[in-house]
């Protein structure tokens, strides 16, 4: 039998959670399921390299896709992060590589998959409470500029006090909106700024590595660290199942 992650409590959390949202039923197999998709997204293998011992691949994958384009697996990633603590909020953003098998869906979208100098690659854009929890992303083509995303990401967060980034978003335009929201913004200026960084509060902004943390506890996981799925809708569920993994311990609902 092939390594789980699941443990009797925390299953108990998210079928309860899964049930919640009244578009899964209570089914014995479920956690089986919930296994195989987990051992892929670990592993990164095909889905038709899922262990047996998991069921019947294409049953796995046909559950995952049914619960990614349902939006469930998202809805419990929204449902966990409701113990957010949002004094301080960081952003940032971190280029995936897009397998080869990635591209080629028959959408008319570009699947938040773009060229970069590495080739085809999608940009995760993540927002992170004070804890370094997740609380909030958005996929993007490689080729777009952490800053060109900023505004998006940030209009999607709850209201925080500070809002903490690095000098790739330095922009007056940013800084403004993050004020609209009631927050103070903590984005160093670049180096040949006239303006100077003197309203910076450097001992906030040392903390931002728990947005760099987060990313590497998410890219432990192959499925997420390369993109193998072709729709940005499967491959931001993915995400959001990595995100839950990381909340579970801490939700007490």
């Amino acid at each position: 039998m092939p390594r789980t992650m699941l443990t009797d409590e925390y299953w108990t959390k998210l079928i309860r959670l899964m049930l919640n949202t009244g578009r899964v039923y209570d089914k014995p197999e479920h956690r089986n399921t919930f296994e195989g998709i987990l051992y892929r997204m670990r592993v990164g293998c095909p889905w038709r390299d899922v262990p047996e011992s998991f069921g019947d691949w294409s049953a796995i994958y046909r559950r995952f896709h049914l619960w990614s384009k349902k939006g469930i697996l998202m809805q419990l990633f929204i449902a966990l992060r409701q113990g957010t603590d949002l004094e301080w909020e960081f952003i940032d953003g971190s280029i995936v590589k897009a397998h080869q098998h990635a591209a080629g869906a028959c959408t008319k979208d570009d699947e938040a998959i773009g060229k970069s100098r590495g080739g085809n690659t999608t940009k995760i854009h993540l927002g992170v409470d004070s804890y370094g929890l997740p609380i909030e992303f958005i996929l993007t083509g490689g080729e777009v500029h952490d800053s060109k995303a900023a505004i998006e990401l940030i209009e999607k967060l709850p209201d925080a006090d500070y809002v903490i980034a690095d000098r790739g978003y330095d922009s007056e335009k940013i800084r403004e909106f993050i004020r609209s929201k009631k927050a103070r913004p903590i984005i160093p200026r670049k180096r040949n700024s006239k303006v100077g960084n003197g309203d910076i509060d450097w001992c906030l902004y040392k903390y931002r590595h728990l947005v760099e943390n987060a990313f590497a506890r998410l890219k432990q996981y192959r499925a997420i660290a390369t993109r193998y799925d072709k729709l940005a809708q499967n491959y931001a569920s993915t995400l959001a199942l990595a995100c839950c993994l990381m909340w579970l311990p801490m939700w007490c609902g």
